[in-house]
């Protein structure tokens, strides 16, 4: 499915946008964001690094806490002057806890920890920032840019981002340049990761001591999975025409230390993934309810933790800011962007769930996020910045809404 946009843009305003553009300039924020080791919370380090090229570059910067002192998020706002719309640019600024790999370029991608997830994106969006400022081509509206720690799980939980939103920091509409590039996701599932202990009084005992005796914590874990399994069958039905089926996933079981010894722990680990338009507090309660059923057919205890990750969000086709974003995007690459379904959980579902407005993830197309071999191409970070610049130029110059 791909939608095509109401009104396209002048040659001459792209043209003027693109040789705004500064790859060098662009370059050299990458690089001075990258080269910041910032695993998730501890992120205060680069937030600094973000905050220090903002004000050089002589934008007037906020340094709220947003629920985590130890590295304060960054705001950076860039008014036009006349009523308009908001644009907010938002990426986090941590990285998964691997060893560090600092920055390197090589035959035009750059390399390193977090360069694909997400500070080149970050800086794709700084430079959109300097290219509205230089240009004045934004005379209507204001554009909003932020940065922050705790996204990355399991470390991290969402929770400044959620203060953030909180806070009002949040505009009419969101971009964020994480590493998704071919599609624009209209819809994206819920998560939560699922983490139970199923566990039995005593100790550890060989089985023909007593041990066959003592409630099975791997039968009841054994129960457990196939009540999982057959809850992942069901919801097969659950199907949405973008975001794809609900689902249960089961990755990591583990119980035993040896074969014939009678354990007092079943651990297991997984993911429940909904639908829009279903409650995330449904989908606890449900979950509960089963280990419930669970332990007491079968006499041992058991713990489960429902750990939310973003709630499932849905965006109307015909939303301002999608007809803005593909504005952009046919003047920039020639096409409208096909139409699909976001395959993570990040950031934006927590604006369209919790804040209440329309959030697109396009990103560079970025390679090796999670991994010790993250790599952007240049040109994919240039082409985000001129993206980002020409949606901000379309959006915010309608009027705010009521």
């Amino acid at each position: 499915m791909t939608l095509l946009p109401p009104h396209g843009m002048a040659d001459s305003l792209v043209a003027e946008v693109r040789a705004a553009l500064q790859p060098q300039r662009l370059l050299q924020t990458a690089v001075a964001l990258v080269e910041v080791p910032s695993p998730t919370r501890q992120a205060r380090a680069v937030a600094d690094r973000l905050a220090e090229l903002l004000q050089e570059d002589g934008f007037q910067v906020e340094r709220p806490e947003a629920g985590w002192r130890e590295s304060p998020a960054v705001a950076c706002r860039y008014a036009a002057g006349l009523p308009g719309r908001t644009l907010q640019f938002n990426g986090h600024l941590d990285t998964v806890h691997l060893p560090f790999v600092p920055p390197r370029v090589d035959d035009g991608v750059l390399f390193g920890s977090g360069a694909s997830d997400m500070k080149g994106g970050i800086a794709a969006a700084v430079e959109a920032l300097r290219i509205l400022r230089d240009t004045g081509l934004l005379r209507h509206g204001t554009v909003l840019l932020t940065a922050h720690d705790l996204h990355e799980s399991p470390w991290g939980d969402g929770s400044q981002l959620d203060c953030l939103i909180d806070a009002g920091y949040v505009g009419d509409g969101v971009l964020l340049p994480e590493y998704l590039a071919d599609r624009l996701p209209l819809a994206g599932r819920g998560m939560a990761v699922l983490r139970v202990r199923v566990s039995r009084p005593g100790e550890p005992v060989h089985e023909v001591l007593g041990g066959a005796e003592q409630p099975s914590v791997i039968a009841a874990g054994a129960e457990l999975v196939r009540r999982l399994v057959a809850l992942d069958g069901r919801l097969r039905a659950e199907a949405h025409p973008l975001a794809g089926r609900a689902s249960v996933f089961i990755g990591r079981v583990a119980s035993g230390e040896i074969y014939n010894q009678a354990p007092v722990e079943f651990v297991l680990e997984g993911t429940r993934r909904w639908l829009p338009g279903t409650a995330p507090a449904a989908v606890r309660d449900e979950f509960q309810r089963l280990l419930a059923e669970v332990a007491a057919a079968s006499g041992t205890q058991i713990e489960g933790e429902f750990a939310l990750g973003r709630d499932a969000f849905e965006i109307a086709p015909e939303d301002p800011l999608v007809q803005a974003f593909q504005t952009a995007y046919v003047a920039v690459c020639g096409a409208p962007l096909p139409v699909g379904a976001k395959p993570f959980v990040d950031d934006g579902n927590s604006f369209v769930s919790r804040g209440r407005v329309p959030a697109i993830t396009h990103g560079p197309q970025a390679l090796g996020a999670h991994t010790v071999n993250e790599r952007v191409p240049l040109a994919e970070l240039e082409r985000i910045a001129v993206v980002y610049a020409l949606t901000a130029l379309a959006f915010c110059r309608a009027e705010q809404p009521a």
